[in-house]
C-alpha cells in the first residue's frame, strides 16, 4: 500500500514553549513510514520551511527535557516517537503517562489464566495490564507482545483486522502502534480469549493497547547486568528471574513461619526498635540520639528483640513470636549484613528439649513447603534435597565434642583463671587457630567451635548442646553429670556450616541474672594482659538487693563513651562489650518470668539455606548495606543541581568494571570483612 503524507514533529523550546514542524513524507509504505520520519527527523532537525510556529504556554509534560540530544539513543527515539503521534490528527496516545480508569473488567493474568476457559466460552470483552516483555512482528499487521503481571505471563495479539480503531483509520496507524509499543512498556490490554495456532492462551485484542506508562530506559541484556546487578537492583529483578525468585522465596518463609507460629497459639508482638539499651546480644549498636529525649542520652538501634518479648512473658503473654529487624554494626561479608531480620519466639513452660523439637518441625516442614514453591513456581532456584532434613537431627555437646576434637582434657572453665589456663593448654599443645585472636574465653570457645564443631553440619544438620555457661550469660545453666563443667541449657542449629537458629532456657533469676551479666562483662583483656575481672566493671560479688536500679557513677560515666575518658583509653577492648547492664529488664524478672525456652533465627540464613544462595546480599531487596549507600550516590561528574534541573539531565551511565563493591563505597572499609565480632551468647543467627 502506497501513501503520500506529512509527518509533524516538535521540540521543547527553552523558554518553555513547544515548537512544531511538518515533514513531507513523500511515497514510501506503510510499514516503513513512521520509522523513517522519526530518523530523519532526529538526524536533520526542524526543516526550514514555513510552516514552524512556536506555541505560548506551558508545554504539554513540563517535566520532561527540552533537549532531545541530552538523551540516551534510546529515549531519544521513545520521546520522538510519542510526540509524532500526539500531533498527529488522531493520536493513538495524547497522554503517555494516564490516570487508570473504572476497572471493573480488569483482571490480572493469574485470574486471566485460571478463568480463562470460562472468558474462551463466553466471548467477552477482558481487560488485562502488565509490562512488555517481549514483542514480536510478523509482516505489517500481526502483532505478538508478552505481557506479564503477578510473575505471570500471557500472549497479547495485536491483529489489524480484529482492532476496531483500526477499521476506521489510516493504514499508517497502525505503523505507529509498531514503533510506539516497547519492550518495558506498562499497557492496557481489552480483548477477547482465544487460543493461538499451537494451543497458546492468548488475548486477542480488540481495541488499540492502552500506554500507562512507557519504558525511557532500554532493558539490558540478563549476561549484563551481573556488573551493575549491586547498585541496579531494580533492573536486575526485571531481567534475571532467579533474582526475583530468591525474593519470592523469602515471602515464602516468613508467611510460612508466621501460619507455623500462628496454630500453635503464638501471638505476633511488635517491639521497640529504638531504645537506650540495644537489648539481648553482645554486639557492636548503632548509636543516635533524638530530639524527642530531654535528657540527650545517647540511644541504640536494637540488635535483638529479646529482652523486650520475656518482658511481655512476665507481663502473661505466655507464647509470643516477632519478625523484625535487628542492627548490629559490625562487618559485611558473605553471610552477614548490619541491617539483617530476626524470628524469635518465647514459650513459657517450655525446656530445651521442647525447644529442639519445635526446630525439627519448622525446619523440616519448612524443607517441605520451600520444594513444592521451588518445583512449581520459583523453578529458576535448585531443587532441596529432602533426605538431607530427616528427624531427628543429630546431637553433639559441647564440651566433650571438643575435647575429642581437640583430643586434650580442658580445665573448670567456669574458675576466674579458666582463660589463662586455655591459652597455656592450646600453646603447650600446638593448638593454633591461624590469625584469629581472642580476648575473652567466650570469644576463645566460639572460635574453637567454629574450627572444630561446626564443620560437622556439612554432612547433616546437627545441634551443638550444653554450651559453657560463660558463652550464655542469659541461659540457665547446670552442672552437666558427664563433665562436671557449668554448663548452658543451650543449643544451636548448623546446616551446611551456617548457623541458623540459637535457643535455650532463659535464665529467670533476677538475683543470677545479675551476677552472670556482670560476670560475662568482666571477662575481658585487660591493657597489660593480665586476665580476670576489670576494675571499671561490677563483680559478681556487688551487693544492692541483688538487682539494683540504681546506676552507680562508674556506669553513668562510662556510659557516656567521651573518647577523651581514660577508662576509655585503657580499655583494651570496645565499650559495647562491657556496656552498662539493662537494670531495668532485672527488675522486671523480679515480677517473675516463668520457666520459658527462647528461640532466634535469621531470616536470611533460612533464605540462603532453602534458596541455594552464597551471598546474604541476595537475600536482601537491595543487597547489603554496601549496596544501599552506593544507590543513593550521584553517578560520576553529576552534581544534585544538574540532576533536579531537568535542561541539564544526561544520559544515565552504568556503572563498570565488576570489582568489589567494597573499593567503590566511600567511606567504606576496604580490608578483608572479618566474620562479626561477638560472641554468640544471644540469638544473632542472619546477622
Amino acid at each position: 500500500m502506497m501513501l503520500w503524507g506529512c509527518l509533524r514533529l516538535a521540540r521543547r523550546t527553552g523558554a518553555g514553549g513547544l515548537q512544531r514542524w511538518t515533514y513531507p513524507l513523500g511515497k514510501t509504505t506503510s510499514g516503513g513510514l513512521f520509522r523513517h520520519a522519526v530518523d530523519r527527523a532526529l538526524a536533520t532537525g526542524p526543516p526550514n520551511n514555513n510552516d514552524d510556529d512556536v506555541l505560548s504556554g506551558p508545554p504539554e509534560d513540563a517535566s520532561r527535557t527540552t533537549n532531545l540530544e541530552d538523551h540516551a539513543p534510546f529515549r531519544q527515539h521513545r520521546l520522538a516517537s510519542i510526540d509524532a503521534d500526539r500531533l498527529t490528527e488522531e493520536p493513538l496516545y495524547p497522554d503517555d503517562y494516564p490516570r487508570i480508569g473504572p476497572q471493573d473488567a480488569t483482571k490480572s493474568v493469574p485470574e486471566f489464566l485460571q478463568n480463562f476457559e470460562d472468558y474462551s466460552r463466553k466471548k467477552e470483552p477482558v481487560t488485562v495490564m502488565g509490562r512488555v516483555r517481549s514483542k514480536r512482528v510478523h509482516g505489517s499487521s500481526l502483532i505478538f507482545l508478552d505481557i506479564v503481571n503477578e510473575f505471570q505471563m500471557v500472549q497479547v495479539m495485536l491483529n489489524k483486522k480484529n482492532v476496531t480503531s483500526f477499521k476506521t483509520r489510516r493504514a499508517y496507524k497502525f505503523a505507529f502502534l509498531r514503533s510506539l509499543i516497547q519492550v518495558g512498556d506498562h499497557i492496557s490490554v481489552t480483548g477477547t480469549a482465544t487460543r493461538s495456532l499451537t494451543g497458546e492462551p492468548t488475548i486477542d485484542a480488540t481495541m488499540v493497547p492502552q500506554l500507562l506508562s512507557p519504558s525511557m530506559s532500554q532493558l539490558p541484556d540478563s549476561r549484563k547486568v551481573s556488573k551493575m546487578s549491586d547498585q541496579e537492583r531494580h533492573v536486575d529483578m526485571l531481567v534475571n528471574k532467579s533474582t526475583t525468585d530468591i525474593l519470592r522465596l523469602r515471602s515464602e518463609i516468613t508467611r510460612h513461619m508466621r501460619n507455623h507460629f500462628h496454630s500453635r497459639r503464638f501471638l505476633e508482638m511488635q517491639t521497640p526498635i529504638l531504645a537506650e539499651d540495644a537489648g539481648g546480644a553482645i554486639a557492636r549498636p548503632f548509636r543516635t540520639r533524638s530530639n524527642a529525649v530531654r535528657s540527650r542520652k545517647d540511644l541504640a538501634l536494637r540488635v535483638a528483640p529479646e529482652l523486650w518479648l520475656k518482658r511481655l512473658v512476665v507481663g502473661g503473654f505466655d507464647k509470643v513470636f516477632e519478625i523484625g529487624p535487628a542492627f548490629r554494626n559490625e562487618g559485611v561479608d558473605a553471610s552477614h549484613n548490619p541491617e539483617f531480620t530476626m524470628c524469635e519466639f518465647y514459650s513459657a513452660y517450655t525446656n530445651l528439649e521442647n525447644l529442639i523439637k519445635e526446630t525439627e518441625d519448622l525446619i523440616c516442614s519448612l524443607a517441605a513447603h520451600c520444594k513444592k514453591v521451588i518445583s512449581t513456581e520459583l523453578v529458576s532456584l535448585p531443587a532441596i534435597d529432602l533426605s538431607k532434613f530427616k528427624r531427628p537431627f543429630k546431637q553433639v555437646e559441647f564440651v566433650p565434642a571438643l575435647e575429642e576434637a581437640m583430643a586434650v582434657r580442658l580445665p573448670k572453665l567456669n574458675t576466674e583463671g579458666a582463660f589463662a589456663e586455655m591459652l597455656v593448654l592450646m600453646e603447650l599443645s600446638n593448638i593454633k587457630l591461624g590469625d584469629q585472636t581472642a580476648d575473652s574465653l567466650p570469644k576463645l570457645l566460639d572460635q574453637l567451635a567454629a574450627h572444630y564443631l561446626e564443620p560437622l553440619s556439612m554432612a547433616e544438620p546437627i545441634f551443638i548442646t550444653n554450651h559453657p555457661s560463660c558463652m550464655s550469660p542469659l541461659a540457665k545453666s547446670f552442672l552437666c553429670p558427664k563433665t562436671y563443667q557449668l554448663v548452658s541449657a543451650r543449643a544451636e542449629l548448623f546446616v551446611c556450616g551456617r548457623e541458623l537458629a540459637n535457643m535455650y532456657e532463659e535464665e529467670n533469676s533476677p538475683y543470677e541474672q545479675r551476677r552472670k551479666l556482670a560476670l560475662h562483662r568482666s571477662l575481658v583483656s585487660k591493657p597489660d594482659g593480665s586476665i580476670g575481672s576489670s576494675d571499671e566493671t561490677e563483680g559478681p560479688g556487688d551487693q544492692d538487693n541483688g538487682y539494683s536500679g540504681r546506676q552507680d557513677e562508674k556506669q553513668e560515666t562510662y556510659e557516656g563513651n567521651d573518647p577523651r575518658d581514660s577508662r576509655s583509653q585503657k580499655r583494651a577492648c570496645d565499650d559495647w562489650a562491657t556496656a552498662p547492664l539493662d537494670r531495668s529488664y532485672i527488675r522486671a524478672l523480679d515480677y517473675g518470668l516463668p520457666p520459658t525456652g527462647g528461640w532466634g533465627c535469621g531470616v536470611e540464613r533460612l533464605v540462603m539455606l532453602f534458596s541455594g544462595s552464597t551471598r546474604i546480599g541476595d537475600c536482601l531487596s537491595f543487597g547489603t548495606l554496601r549496596n544501599v549507600v552506593g544507590i543513593s550516590a550521584p553517578e560520576e561528574g553529576e552534581g544534585e543541581e544538574d540532576f533536579l534541573h531537568v535542561e541539564h539531565q544526561g544520559p544515565v551511565h552504568e556503572p563498570t568494571g565488576s570489582g568489589s563493591e567494597t573499593d567503590k563505597v566511600k567511606g567504606s572499609d576496604s580490608k578483608k570483612p572479618r566474620k562479626q565480632d561477638m560472641t554468640r551468647t544471644p540469638r544473632e543467627a542472619g546477622g
